[in-house]
Formats: C-alpha cells, sequence, structure tokens
C-alpha cells in the first residue's frame, strides 16, 4: 500500500519541528496552517514515493492522490 498516494497524517507540520522535537513518537506543533503528508503518490518520481518523504498540504485539499490510513487499537481488535 505504501506510496500508492500520499498519506494524510493529524500532525501539523513544522519547517524545522524535527530538529529539536523528542526522538521518540514526534507528535509535531501543537497547530500550524499545514498538515503532514508521507510517502508520494503513484505519479510521482521513484525519489518521492517513499515513507521518509515528507511534505505538507493545507487542510481540507483533495485529490485522488491524497488519502488515509485506518487503524485500530487492540482494545477494539475482537479475537
Amino acid at each position: 500500500m505504501s506510496c500508492n498516494m500520499w498519506e494524510w497524517f493529524q500532525d501539523w507540520y513544522g519547517e524545522k519541528y524535527y530538529d529539536n522535537s523528542p526522538q521518540r513518537d514526534p507528535q509535531g506543533p501543537s497547530s500550524g496552517q499545514y498538515r503532514v503528508v508521507r510517502g508520494g503518490s503513484w505519479d510521482n518520481s521513484p525519489g518521492s514515493s517513499r515513507l521518509a518523504d515528507r511534505s505538507r498540504l493545507t487542510p481540507g485539499l483533495r485529490s485522488l492522490n491524497f488519502g488515509f490510513r485506518l487503524a485500530r487499537t487492540e482494545k477494539y481488535l475482537v479475537l
């Protein structure tokens, strides 16, 4: 599934945030103008199509190239 589309993240984008962020599970700034997207899309160059590629987009922007991943915690996992 990686790199089929840019993946939206809940984190706000901060240009220099990672320079001073915690190493484990950085959450991003508490507010901002842009949200983080990662991963590149099927129509990007190979260099952009990797999970480590991080960019910013205006919240609410829509395109066939943007999506998000649904996840659930073990609390709701039925065994």
